[in-house]
């Protein structure tokens, strides 16, 4: 048996559930039809129908949010050290099932399980990562004054909106709910219509490590329905969102009227800049990595490359060499790099892109094509002889789709690179430190890797300037946006109060 085959024997085993029973909403421990009955989710390596999913309403979410204030102030109160173990436990209930995350993933979304098969351990790891803050997340500072000795501290903020996306949903799932939960807080998760499989397995494992019920709720459903619904619940202190840039625009006016907090991680037309000092040949690897990597669905991917005139043929050449041997496949395939895009609405945008390329005057130099009739597939794609005023340049395709554009000198790449409404990432290429800096310095994006693909730090901040989003995620800037400031001044002796009204 093929290492394909033994893949799709293991995913039926582990799918026979959901088609019996579908993906009901999880609401304070207990599986919950949804309100408006169920719609169905399709797998896009062949268009088949997965199983029915709730279809949940706003009658599902504010039901969500009542279970989530109700269990807020026991989880609150939980002893550090308790919660710390609880979320050790989580990591452990999810390295068990690992495969079974991996390859649901993979059919729910079109992901390949070269990457899906480290993404629920990733999960895991970013569960372990907060457990081990609970103890300090809520310590503050001593700023002591001449009459007071001033104190802060930090609680968390009340029970929060998680809205995820379909792209790598398991691990941007816990990249969220993790710290959520660290902090204190109780969550209510709406996870994308489009692959609602592992959001299931997620709070499966969380309760059966032990968390309790109405910590953490999943309600299913379209987002301008139950998302509009959870972005305006005057209970859900604060909305946790990872998706495109005009969807976040609407959660902030959906949440205007109860002042809720939000924090926004948006999509990003990302520069690659390729020096001619750079080392070419692992340019060239990332490159390439960043952009096709994922089905290039991710929202850092090096979607533009600048690329020094001076090397331009030659590293395009190389590019397209390449790119023309990357193996587009069935996602459960090992051996597979780039699967199919995650629908049909998704898969007309990106193939949408060959003809406005060539209509803008650019070179489909490579892809530029789809495969087969029975899934989402398209040939990664390399644009080439494009101006970074083409649509291709400027709009977030979100495909493995690259756009190479030339430049001369140091100041028309860092006029190109921030030439765009998004600033998310950006990657330098040069063996030029007094350059890195200067162009780090004025690159306007929130996170920069310099002779580096993007390596995530977990105690780095993550997110991005412009449209590309408000807040950081990592390290305590994620307990900043969970946990509230509180500042506590105790007078230290009998300072003078001035008396208003004594005669």
């Amino acid at each position: 048996m093929s290492a394909l085959d033994d893949n799709i024997t293991k995913l039926n085993g582990y799918l026979e559930r959901f088609r019996a029973h579908g993906t009901p909403n999880r609401i304070a421990g207990q599986d919950v039809a949804g309100a408006r009955g169920v719609f169905q989710t399709h797998t896009p390596v062949d268009k088949s129908v997965i199983c029915d999913v709730a279809h949940g309403t706003a009658a599902d979410i504010d039901r969500a949010a009542r279970a989530a204030a109700a269990a807020f102030a026991d989880w609150r109160d939980m002893p550090a050290k308790q919660r710390r173990d609880l979320l050790i436990r989580i990591a452990d209930g999810i390295e068990a099932r690992a495969e079974e995350i991996a390859l649901c993933e993979c059919w729910d979304t079109g992901q390949t399980i070269k990457f899906m098969s480290k993404a629920a351990l990733r999960g895991a790891e970013n569960f372990r990562y907060f457990a081990d803050q609970v103890g300090g997340a809520r310590d503050g500072q001593h700023l002591p004054s001449p009459t007071l000795m001033n104190v802060t501290t930090r609680v968390p903020i009340g029970p929060v909106g998680v809205i995820t996306p379909w792209n790598t949903p398991f691990m941007l799932s816990t990249w969220k709910i993790a710290p959520a939960l660290a902090a204190g807080c109780t969550v209510v998760h709406k996870p994308a219509e489009a692959s609602p499989l592992t959001a299931r397995l997620l709070v499966e494992i969380a309760e059966e490590a032990g968390l309790p019920p109405g910590v953490l709720n999943t309600v299913n459903g379209y987002g301008e329905e139950a998302g509009k619904a959870l972005c305006e619940h005057p209970l859900i202190r604060a909305i946790a969102f990872v998706g495109e840039s005009r969807t976040g625009s609407q959660i902030i006016r959906q949440g205007a009227d109860t002042l809720k907090r939000n924090h926004l991680e948006l999509g990003g037309k990302n520069p690659v800049i390729v020096f001619d000092d750079a080392d070419l040949d692992r340019a060239l690897d990332a490159v390439i990595f960043m952009i096709y990597s994922i089905n290039g669905e991710r929202c850092t991917s090096s979607s533009r490359l600048l690329v020094q005139d001076t090397i331009r043929a030659d590293f395009e050449a190389r590019l397209i060499e390449r790119v023309s041997k990357i193996k587009v496949g069935h996602p459960l395939d090992p051996e597979t790099e780039i699967g199919p895009l995650i629908s049909a609405e998704h898969f007309d945008k990106v193939t949408g892109y060959f003809d406005i390329a060539r209509a803008d005057g650019a070179t489909v130099a490579a892809g530029g094509t789809t495969v087969g009739d029975e899934g989402y597939f398209v040939r990664p794609t390399l644009f080439t002889n494009a101006t970074n005023d083409m649509r291709i340049a400027q709009e977030e395709i979100f495909g493995p789709v690259l756009t190479s554009i030339p430049f001369a000198t140091e100041e028309e790449a860092l006029s190109l690179a921030n030439d765009t409404a998004y600033g998310l990432t950006g990657y330098v290429w040069t063996n030029d430190l007094t350059r890195a800096l200067r162009f780090t310095n004025r690159l306007e994006a929130g996170m920069i890797w310099v002779n580096s693909e993007n390596v995530r730090h977990l105690p780095t901040p993550f997110g991005g300037v412009k449209a590309s989003g408000i807040g950081r995620d990592g390290g305590d800037w994620s307990f900043e946006f969970y946990m509230e400031q509180k500042h506590v001044g105790f007078a230290t002796g009998q300072h003078k109060i001035t008396r208003l009204g004594a005669s």
